[in-house]
């Protein structure tokens, strides 16, 4: 129990359960891209998740329980900091100067509540029914999820929900790749630079990769 006290056991889990959610997101991605292949690519997709039903929820339920370490370690590290005089190293200060690193708190609520209506939406599929995929087949008897998807998106307000969340998360990945380096106690004046540029390149790249895909569909590229 000592390791969750200290200060040093809180920042490693919170490095280990970012790094893993991180992966999360990357993998998620790319199974998302299969929707670039037609209903075929990612109904075929889908299908084999749901193939994989008791590895894939418990997958997720590994990952709930580091969400939630995540932001429990997160917020209690923040209040801390925030409560202790300002001191220590240049290197940290200039981490914590950038937008990404002051709103670390208010980006992750914002990602924890957009996961929730993520999953009702596209998991639980309950706030929009009418373009519930297992309520809508494809031509080989699958849940049309690429019917589900495009349907939404063409939905302005939707994708406005998406767009926010995803600009939430751009801003919390580029803070907190640094703060995983950091953590690691990788980060000086040498290696700074570099951590503080992987950090922005990752973030965009996946911001970029998300974001294609209701952009492409409101402004009527790829329709269903």
């Amino acid at each position: 129990m000592s390791f969750f006290k200290s200060m040093v056991g809180r920042k490693m889990l919170m490095a280990t359960s970012g790094l893993m959610m991180v992966l999360f997101v990357v993998g998620h991605l790319a199974g998302n891209s299969t929707i670039y292949w037609g209903a075929g690519g990612i109904n075929a997709y889908a299908e084999k998740l749901h193939a994989l039903f008791p590895l894939v929820w418990g997958y997720r339920v590994v990952m709930i329980v580091l969400l939630g370490l995540h932001v429990f370690f997160g917020i209690q590290l923040s209040l801390e900091n925030n409560a202790a005089k300002p001191q220590g190293y240049a290197v940290d200060r200039s981490l914590s100067a950038t937008f990404g690193g002051m709103s670390m708190i208010w980006t992750g609520l914002i990602i924890g509540g957009f996961l929730i209506y993520h999953l009702l939406h596209f998991t639980v599929q309950v706030t929009n029914p009418e373009l519930s995929a297992v309520r809508h087949l494809d031509a080989v008897g699958r849940p049309d999820v690429f019917h589900m998807v495009v349907g939404s998106f063409q939905k302005t307000f939707i994708s406005l929900i998406y767009a926010g969340a995803l600009t939430a998360l751009a801003f919390h990945l580029s803070h907190g790749i640094q703060s995983f380096f950091q953590s690691l106690g990788l980060n000086n004046d040498r290696t700074l630079p570099v951590i503080e540029k992987t950090g922005k390149i990752t973030a965009v790249v996946l911001y970029a990769g998300y974001i294609a895909i209701p952009l492409i569909i409101l402004i009527g590229i790829l329709k269903g």
